[in-house]
């Protein structure tokens, strides 16, 4: 499956997710209840999958979790703030570069629509022309 479909099976699940719980929840309980609806749908999802930082040449293990890992393509970041703000989208960034992945979301539960609260980013992933405003770095 292309990281674009399995982007869309992620986004539809957290909608249903969101739909049957509402916002106001810890992240950890979206966690485990998106981590329980993206397994449904035959998907191998992976939770606080270990991350380590690469600096001049070294592996270091500094804590740093991906949140969900599905399908060994998609990075998700969750969580249930306020309201999103670039350095969320920054640091998944981040852990796109840091582990080589190409597509991540982060959505945020904390929302009165969960649309609201999606955002795409990439990294040297090319942008289908349906998703114009990523965030993303070609370099």
């Amino acid at each position: 499956m292309h990281e674009n479909e399995v982007a869309r099976e992620i986004v539809d699940s957290a909608i249903k997710v969101h739909s049957a719980l509402g916002p106001g929840l810890l992240e950890g309980a979206y966690e485990a209840c998106l981590e329980y609806e993206l397994s449904l749908r035959d998907l191998v999802v992976k939770a606080q999958v270990p991350l380590p930082v690469r600096y001049k040449g070294a592996s270091i293990d500094v804590g740093y979790r991906i949140d969900l890992l599905v399908a060994e393509q998609v990075v998700v970041e969750l969580k249930a703030v306020e309201k999103l703000l670039p350095i969320h989208a920054a640091q998944l960034l981040t852990y796109l570069k840091l582990g080589g992945y190409k597509l991540g979301l982060v959505l945020n539960f904390n929302t009165i629509h969960m649309r609201d609260g999606i955002k795409r980013v990439v990294n040297g992933l090319v942008v289908p022309s349906e998703f114009p405003h990523e965030q993303s770095s070609l370099g």
